[in-house]
């Protein structure tokens, strides 16, 4: 087996050393928050150094460095919507049910691999998923609710269990 080819740690290097400050400006502006800008802003050089699509001379850096911080600046705010609304679901729990802090970080990293395996799937396909997997709805209920029929709704669930299944591989390999 081949070890993943990676961009070379001296282009990563210029590239942080020439547009490093630029880039947490460019997010502090867009995010309004200087410590999530610097981390994003970190988090795209880390991707960068793990990354096997990253020329070793590039026309526009600050163009790509922008493309590469957008995706993570994305990915951001989709756990950021994915964590209040857990934390709105939460709130209206029972007070007789009660999670300790270790439960919810679990229940919130699952969300957020769930997230990341359902990623790219159209919004039908990943409402289809979860109608079914987390509230446990019928083939007939969830078609009933999306509007679609039931053999649509069978195609949706395989391409995201498929989807579930190869974006797990991906990860591991």
């Amino acid at each position: 087996m081949s070890t993943p080819h990676c961009v070379a740690p001296a282009t990563v290097e210029a590239l942080y050393s020439h547009h490093h400050s630029w880039l947490r400006g460019w997010l502090h502006r867009r995010m309004g928050n200087p410590e999530q800008a610097a981390d994003l802003a970190h988090d795209t050089f880390v991707r960068l150094l793990s990354s096997e699509r990253v020329p070793a001379a590039l026309d526009e850096p600050r163009a790509f460095l922008t493309t590469v911080a957008q995706n993570l600046m994305s990915n951001h705010w989709r756990r950021e919507k994915l964590e209040r609304a857990y934390l709105q679901a939460l709130s209206q729990v029972p007070q007789a049910v009660h999670w300790s802090p270790e439960e919810r970080a679990i229940v919130l990293e699952t969300l957020h691999e769930l997230d990341r395996l359902l990623d790219g799937l159209p919004p039908i396909v990943r409402r289809a998923f979860l109608l079914s997997q987390l509230e446990g709805q019928t083939h007939a209920q969830v078609a009933r609710a999306l509007s679609i029929s039931v053999p649509t709704v069978k195609r949706y669930l395989v391409k995201a269990l498929r989807q579930c299944y190869f974006a797990d591989l991906a990860f591991q390999a």
